[in-house]
């Protein structure tokens, strides 16, 4: 395997033919290049879109009550559909599927802080809220709504990045007042959340929002994460259960898509990454049908370079040479040409895609590409596309060693 003498014959037989291997090896290494970069394409959206989606829970449903457009049991349309307790308890008791529930009632208000006002929205939520919207605290400045600020119905509020830069400036809120709506409530923290924040908003808790907002009745709309559904066809399942219960509940036709409005942000998730998973597919397959039509075209080339050298062969039988030293040199020539250019196309791509990684991370709009993180291809993709390369590599010159070897000392002279 490492005598000199195979080698120096190898590298001979290369330089003979320079241009003929290099398109050969320059058609590998180019399939190969593109295929890293697809993949780590594919990859970088996959993991931009995670990372949107682990912001806020990507198993997040929401119900709004709408009005009904169809009549039903003697019921005219266009009924209003208010959600209150009773749909809270319906969700808290028949789905086993529900995990964090929060109702939710947000109001157009003004806010004040001394000199400096904006108006913006006031949402009352429960505190499993900030499970379900990937609210978080920002550095230390405070703390999340509790469970005694429900009880209590507490004047208190948390206000997102955005609100304190437009009334709070270079000030900590944390402690301070703010009015809303001239009413009093005191700031206990600052967060972000995955929404996008196009606005001022503050959250206080459900019950303080519900007597001030709501009458003490009711709600705007209802936020939710489930567990426990993996599929479409589980996702669709519950989708229409939950309806079901509904216009069991409020009296509407379980037909009317109108009635209620249900965002479920998981059947986005799950599409996203069936497509994906489509996509990455048909990636592979491109990939292996570029290995493929480079194996085939090295091993031609190597069936040509057999010809070439039938005189040689028959020369080196005819002096006792066994037929492994023949088929080790061919396999050993179409080795070193796919995998080194393999390998060239493979570095290639990572190059790349390391280089642009780099341009994501220092581009001043770097928010612009949210859905695309860190485009890289896994450890274990580069180390199969080694293993993968070297079998191409030995398959495209067995085929023309073992025709090569069939050549008998007495054919191989005849040849011209």
């Amino acid at each position: 395997m490492f005598d000199m003498d195979n080698w120096a014959e190898i590298f001979s037989s290369i330089q003979r033919n320079r241009l003929r291997m290099f398109l050969t090896g320059f058609s590998i290494a180019w399939g190969i290049f593109m295929f890293v970069i697809l993949l780590s394409t594919v990859n970088g959206v996959r993991k931009g879109i995670s990372i949107v989606f682990e912001k806020r829970a990507s198993n997040a449903v929401q119900i709004q009550g709408r009005s009904t457009s169809l009549p039903y049991e003697g019921l005219p349309d266009n009924r209003k559909i208010n959600l209150d307790q009773k749909d809270y308890e319906l969700l808290s008791n028949r789905f086993s599927e529900k995990e964090y529930l929060s109702a939710l009632i947000p109001a157009e208000v003004a806010m004040t802080y001394k000199n400096n006002n904006t108006s913006g929205i006031c949402t009352g939520i429960y505190p499993e809220y900030s499970k379900i919207g990937g609210i978080k605290i920002v550095g230390n400045q405070g703390r999340l709504l509790g469970e005694m600020d429900m009880k209590e119905k507490r004047k208190v509020a948390i206000i997102n990045q955005r609100l304190k830069d437009v009334l709070y400036k270079d000030e900590d809120p944390v402690g301070k007042e703010l009015l809303v709506n001239k009413l009093k409530f005191t700031i206990v923290g600052v967060y972000t959340e995955s929404a996008i924040l196009d606005r001022e908003r503050i959250y206080i808790p459900f019950t303080t929002a519900q007597t001030l907002f709501n009458g003490g009745w009711g709600f705007k709309s209802l936020a939710f994460t489930v567990k426990d559904l993996n599929t479409n066809k589980e996702n669709d399942r519950f989708n229409n259960r939950l309806m079901d219960n509904l216009s069991e509940i409020h009296r509407f036709d379980p037909n009317d898509k109108i009635a209620i409005n249900l965002s479920n942000q998981l059947k986005t998730y799950l599409q996203t990454v069936g497509i994906l998973n489509a996509i990455n597919i048909c990636i592979w397959i491109v990939g292996g049908g570029t290995l493929f039509a480079g194996m085939v075209g090295v091993s031609n080339i190597m069936l040509i370079a057999v010809r070439e050298r039938t005189k040689e062969f028959g020369i080196r039988k005819a002096l006792g040479a066994p037929p492994s030293s023949i088929i080790q040199s061919i396999v050993l020539e179409s080795v070193c040409v796919t995998t080194f250019f393999g390998y060239l196309g493979l570095f290639m791509g990572i190059c790349v895609t390391g280089l642009f990684n780099v341009y994501l991370k220092n581009h001043p709009d770097a928010s612009n590409f949210a859905v695309f993180k860190n485009p890289s291809v896994n450890i274990e993709v580069a180390l199969g596309a080694m293993f993968v390369l070297v079998v191409v590599g030995v398959l495209a010159g067995y085929f023309p060693a073992r025709q090569a070897v069939r050549i008998t000392p007495v054919e191989a002279m005849r040849d011209k």
